[in-house]
C-alpha cells in the first residue's frame, strides 16, 4: 500500500484535532485617516437603519454569534464556507476586533476577487454557461478577476469594458458578441447593469411611467452603432477583435430619422472631437457628470451583502422606485465617490456595520419588513457557492475539461458544470427560493453528494474514522466542517445515539450518514 495514501486520513485527523492557531496580526496605524472616515460611515449607516426601525417601532435583532457571522462573511466575500481550521481559529480568538480583522483578511484574499468575478460574470452573461463558448467565458472571468485583484477603481473598470477591442480585452469582447453587437441590446444591457436604468422600455415608444423618451433610448444606443466585428472567415487563426468604424447610425423604428449620440438624461458629446463614440461614452461614464454609475454601483454592493438593494430591484433606479432609506442611499453614494470608487473599501465598510452583523433569527411574532433590515436576510446559495462549499468539505480540486488538459479555471471542470446546470435557479433575488424536484434530488442523491459521503472515497469520513477520535470529536468536526459552528446539545445527543449503533469496524457508515444529513440541511444550503 502506498504509505502517502495510507497516512492521509491521519494527517487530516491531526488538523481536525487542532484547537488553537496563532492568529495573523494585521498592522494598523493608530492614526489612520481612512479608518477614521470608514468608522464614521459605519456609525452613520447604523444610525440611519436604526432611525427607520425606531420609527416603525421595531426592535432590531441582536448581533449574530461568531459561528453565524463567520459563515456569512465567508460566503459573501469569498463565495465558499470556511475550512475547519479557520472556524476553530476564529472561534478561539478572544480579541475584540477579530471580526474587523477577518473582514480585512478575506477582502485581501484571492478568493474574494474570484468570487466577485463569478458574480459579475453572471450579471454580464446571464443564462448559465455555454459550453461552446467556454473558453471565451473563461476570458471574461479572467479579465474581471484581474481587475478585482488590482482593486481597480469601479468607474475605470466600467470604462475599460466600454472601450474593449482585443488582446486582454478578448474576455469583454464576448460580452459584446453575446448581445450580437446590436446597439439596442447593448444599450439596454449596459444601462441596466452599470447605470441602474431600464431605458429599454422606451425602445419602441416613450416610457409610460418614467421620463425616458424614445429618442433618449436610441441616443444612448447610438454610442454602439459604429461597433463591428470583422469577418474572420479568411483568416480563421487570427484573434477576433472589435472595431469602431467611422460610419454607422441608428434610426427611430419605422422611420428614417437618424438619432445622434446622447448621454442618458444629459447633453450630447462633441462628435468633432477625437475619439470613437465608445470612448466618448467611457469618458462620460467615469465623469462627475454621470450621476447614475456611483448610485448603481453602491446599490449593487449593498444588495450583494444584504440580499436586497436600498433600491429594489437593483437595476431600476427610476424616480418612481424610491429607496427604502433615501438619506442613507445619498450618503452611501457620496461615500463611494469620495473613497475613489473603491469597491473593496465599500465592502469593508458595509461588512463592519451592526446592520450586516445581526443574526438572521427573528423571534418576534410579527415579521419585520425586509426593507427595514431588522435582522440579517436568509439568502439562497448560488449553484457555484453550493458546489464550491461541497468541494471544500470533500477537499476535491477542479478537474480538466478534456483528457490531457491542465485544470485551471474552475469553469473548465465538467463535474462543476454539470452540477451548476442542474442547480441553477431562475430566481432574480437571493431572497427567493425556487429549487424544484431536480435540485432536491441532485442534492440528496447526486454524484457529488454521494462522493462527499462515501465511506471509501470521502477524505473527511476517512479522517474521522481514525482511532484517535471519540464519537464526540467526530460529531463536532462534522458540524464545524459543514455548518461552521459548534454542535448543539440536541445534535450531540442525536448523533451520538446514531454512532453508537455501529461497531468500530463499521464506524465509517455512521459518520457518512451524519455527513449526508448535514449536507442536506437548509442550514448548509442557505446563507444566513
Amino acid at each position: 500500500m502506498n504509505r502517502a495514501v495510507f497516512h492521509r486520513p491521519l494527517a487530516l485527523a491531526a488538523v481536525l484535532l487542532t484547537t488553537s492557531f496563532a492568529p495573523t496580526l494585521l498592522a494598523a496605524e493608530e492614526q489612520d485617516p481612512v479608518a477614521t472616515v470608514r468608522a464614521a460611515m459605519v456609525r452613520k449607516i447604523d444610525e440611519r437603519i436604526n432611525e427607520h426601525l425606531a420609527a416603525a417601532k421595531i426592535e432590531p435583532a441582536p448581533l449574530a454569534d461568531d459561528g453565524e457571522f463567520l459563515r456569512r462573511v465567508y460566503l459573501d466575500l469569498t463565495g465558499v464556507v470556511p475550512r475547519v481550521s479557520e472556524v476553530r481559529e476564529f472561534l478561539a480568538d478572544k480579541r475584540t476586533d477579530k471580526r474587523a480583522r477577518l473582514i480585512d483578511k478575506l477582502l485581501d484574499s484571492p478568493a474574494h476577487s474570484t468570487h466577485l468575478a463569478n458574480t459579475w460574470r453572471n450579471i454580464m452573461l446571464p443564462g448559465g454557461l455555454n459550453i461552446e463558448q467556454i473558453n471565451n467565458v473563461v476570458g471574461v472571468q479572467n479579465w474581471l478577476r484581474a481587475r478585482f485583484v488590482d482593486n481597480l477603481r469601479y468607474d475605470n473598470m466600467v470604462s475599460e469594458l466600454l472601450v474593449a477591442t482585443e488582446g486582454d480585452d478578448v474576455g469583454p469582447a464576448l460580452y459584446y458578441t453575446s448581445l450580437e453587437l446590436a446597439p439596442e441590446k447593448l444599450a439596454g444591457s449596459t444601462a441596466r447593469i452599470f447605470l441602474g436604468l431600464q431605458i429599454e422600455c422606451a425602445q419602441c415608444h416613450d416610457h409610460p411611467h418614467d421620463k425616458w423618451k424614445q429618442t433618449d433610448f436610441w441616443g444612448y444606443a447610438a454610442f454602439f452603432a459604429q461597433l463591428q466585428k470583422p469577418d474572420m472567415a479568411g483568416n480563421p487563426g487570427a484573434r477576433a477583435r472589435l472595431v469602431d468604424l467611422n460610419t454607422g447610425d441608428v434610426k427611430l423604428p419605422k422611420t428614417e430619422e437618424i438619432v445622434l449620440p446622447k448621454f442618458p438624461g444629459g447633453a450630447s458629446p462633441d462628435l468633432t472631437e477625437a475619439g470613437t463614440r465608445r470612448v466618448k461614452l467611457a469618458i462620460w461614464m467615469a465623469s462627475r457628470d454621470n450621476p447614475y454609475l456611483p448610485r448603481a454601483g453602491a446599490n449593487r454592493v449593498w444588495a450583494h451583502l444584504f440580499g436586497r438593494g436600498l433600491v429594489e430591484p437593483v437595476d431600476d433606479l427610476s424616480p418612481q422606485n424610491k429607496p427604502s432609506h433615501p438619506e442613507l442611499f445619498e450618503e452611501l453614494t457620496n461615500y463611494f465617490v469620495e473613497t475613489g470608487f473603491d469597491l473593496r473599501e465599500l465592502f469593508r465598510t458595509l461588512a463592519n456595520t451592526q446592520a450586516y452583523q445581526r443574526t438572521s433569527a427573528w423571534t418576534a411574532e410579527k415579521a419585520a419588513p425586509p426593507e427595514l433590515y431588522a435582522h440579517a436576510a436568509i439568502k439562497t446559495l448560488t449553484a457555484e457557492q453550493l458546489y464550491d462549499s461541497l468541494n471544500r468539505v470533500l477537499s476535491r480540486k477542479p478537474q480538466a475539461m478534456f483528457p490531457g488538459q491542465v485544470a485551471g479555471s474552475p469553469l473548465l471542470d465538467p463535474q462543476r458544470q454539470a452540477f451548476i446546470a442542474k442547480m441553477q435557479s431562475a430566481a432574480r433575488s437571493p431572497l427567493e427560493y425556487q429549487a424544484g424536484i431536480l435540485q432536491a434530488l441532485t442534492q440528496m442523491n447526486g454524484a457529488d453528494i454521494a462522493e462527499a459521503t462515501d465511506p471509501q472515497r470521502s477524505p473527511l469520513v476517512g479522517a474521522l474514522e481514525a482511532p484517535i477520535f471519540g464519537d464526540g470529536d467526530r460529531i463536532k468536526a462534522l458540524v464545524l466542517a459543514t455548518l461552521s459552528r459548534q454542535a448543539g446539545d440536541e445534535e450531540m445527543s442525536l448523533f451520538t445515539a446514531h454512532l453508537s449503533k455501529y461497531s468500530p469496524s463499521e464506524k465509517q457508515k455512521g459518520i457518512s450518514d451524519i455527513l449526508w444529513v448535514l449536507l442536506n440541511t437548509a442550514e448548509f444550503s442557505l446563507n444566513h
